[in-house]
């Protein structure tokens, strides 16, 4: 009776197909040796770059708010960049130019004018030069009308570092040659201003 040796590749063949059962994935690697690990390092990176996420919302995070920051005090925080002071300078400079615009004697018109001119900037004096010229100094002059204005209150509405808005409340007494008694009334104008050389002159004058 002759003893049988095993074949080896029979044992191979066996080692292969027990490989198999255990894990499919192995004949496929060893039948592709070309075969790439690019998945692993692929995920790898792909770990890579969601721990990186929070790091760049972080430095995202900080620039906006920097930037929120930054508008908030530059446009939306006007009394950040101004102070009292020029609080007052403003509602002086709107009762003042108020007071000259509305307040003239036939007597005194060319001297009138140009003191009310000096307030002015702007459109509006290029207005105020037509509007004298064509309609106040021929009604002064022929009706003898004199007017004279006096604020009795005022008040910052809008205050930037190079514009502001103020409301101003004025009594106006007029007189007439066919009027000599002082008729009287009340008015609200919102005087808008713009900053000259450092001065504040007006540039709209709009009754409300």
């Amino acid at each position: 009776m002759t003893d049988h040796k095993p074949d080896t590749r029979d044992i191979e063949t066996t080692k292969t197909a027990r490989a198999v059962e255990d894990d499919p994935e192995a004949t496929e690697e060893q039948d592709s040796p070309t075969r790439t690990k690019r998945p692993r390092r692929d995920s790898s990176r792909m770990l890579r770059n969601v721990k990186l996420v929070p790091v760049i919302l972080i430095v995202l995070l900080l620039v906006s708010g920097a930037a929120a920051t930054w508008m908030y005090f530059k446009q939306y925080k006007p009394d950040q960049q101004t102070n009292p002071d020029v609080a007052r300078a403003v509602v002086s400079a709107a009762s003042d130019g108020t007071v000259a615009l509305l307040s003239y004697s036939p007597e005194s018109l060319d001297k009138d004018f140009a003191a009310a001119k000096s307030h002015l900037a702007g459109d509006f004096l290029s207005y105020y030069n037509q509007f004298t010229e064509q309609i106040v100094a021929p009604a002064a002059k022929q009706k003898s009308l004199k007017t004279t204005a006096r604020v009795v209150g005022a008040a910052v509405s809008e205050l930037h570092p190079d514009s502001a808005v103020v409301l101003v409340f004025v009594d106006q007494s007029t007189t007439s040659k066919d009027k000599p008694d002082p008729s009287m009334a009340a008015s609200n104008v919102r005087v808008s201003l713009t900053r000259v050389n450092s001065n504040w002159l007006i540039n709209k004058f709009d009754p409300i």
